[in-house]
């Protein structure tokens, strides 16, 4: 197909580099929602300019250009979205007061459906959350760099500056990666038989509420965060009490369906409310070690639950049907 004939039919160019611009928007913006506004952000851009395209990349390094800029513009003197873990606080012990902060613009999941990847570990939520941690150009770099793996000249000439910045830039970036996420291993396309069974069994302790069941499929060195909270949670014992004093829902009381989210499975947790049916409580994203559960990201923000086309509600017979069947 001919550069011009794709950028004639544009309904056709967005449908076809939509999901793989939101990952990138994602990873620079630390947040879903933003990034959608990006994406449309940037293909409005790219159709009020296209008569200025000359053809001296492809179309869809000249897609990147423009939603990386845009990206930049709009996290010039915005924080960034962290985790709690990554707020520079000391981990706590269950029993400690939870404490909310609506404040902080916190890092959001996003749903597999929604993006298109090439390696499965550039979007997982421990890379973009060290991400994150990246002044904005930092980050542009490293993603251009080594996501998209751009050359440096091209990154220089994409974000209008030399290629000894570019080197100069992608090095600070790789120590500072370095130092959030001490082990970025590769991430495997699909869980093993033995993952599956590992999930099955998770939602089946949340469902009876059984806690030595929870703290028997975690790491001993598992972590637990759960934006908005503040606090977060080291300790296979320790996440066990926090659930069994914090967690509100008893036996019976909490369903899980299963989604994928950053490359990894994901549930939406229902609690079981006062009329007896089930409203969304928060979505787990699971990060697995082999067979068990390595950190588990909880996220409180309700609107997430339509993001992953997940039910705003549940009736009352509604029970776990295993997590595996994905």
């Amino acid at each position: 197909m001919s550069t011009s004939t794709e950028l004639d039919d544009f309904p056709a160019l967005t449908e076809r580099y939509q999901r793989e611009l939101l990952a990138h928007c994602y990873r620079m913006s630390g947040s879903v929602h933003e990034a959608e506004d990006l994406v449309q952000e940037t293909l409005i851009r790219a159709w009020k300019s296209q008569d200025t395209f000359q053809g001296r990349s492809s179309v869809r390094t000249w897609l990147y250009r423009i939603a990386t800029n845009v990206c930049l513009t709009n996290l010039e003197g915005r924080p960034r979205r962290p985790l709690p873990a990554g707020l520079g606080t000391e981990d706590q012990m269950a029993g400690d007061a939870l404490e909310l902060d609506h404040e902080i613009p916190w890092l959001q999941p996003v749903p597999d459906a929604a993006v298109v990847v090439a390696e499965k570990d550039t979007i997982r939520l421990a890379f973009v959350a060290a991400l994150q941690h990246l002044p904005a150009k930092q980050r542009a770099v490293l993603i251009l760099r080594d996501v998209l793996r751009w050359s440096a000249a091209e990154v220089a000439e994409a974000l209008d500056t030399t290629v000894a910045a570019v080197n100069s830039a992608l090095q600070r970036a790789h120590a500072a990666m370095a130092e959030k996420q001490p082990d970025p291993d590769t991430v495997s396309l699909d869980l093993t038989a033995e993952q599956k069974v590992l999930l099955d069994k998770y939602v089946a302790a949340f469902w009876a509420k059984d806690i030595d069941g929870i703290v028997a499929l975690l790491k001993q060195d598992a972590v637990w965060e759960m934006p908005p909270f503040t606090g977060w949670y080291v300790g296979d014992r320790n996440i066990g009490n926090l659930i069994d004093t914090q967690c509100p829902g008893g036996v019976h009381d909490m369903v899980m369906l299963p989604t994928t989210a950053n490359g990894q499975p994901a549930f939406g947790l229902y609690m079981r409310g006062s009329d007896g049916d089930f409203t969304p409580f928060h979505l787990q994203v699971l990060d697995l070690d082999g067979d068990r559960v390595r950190h588990v990201a909880a996220f409180f923000e309700k609107d997430l639950f339509e993001t992953f086309g997940l039910p705003a509600r549940l009736p009352a017979d509604a029970a776990p049907t295993g997590a595996a069947g994905r």
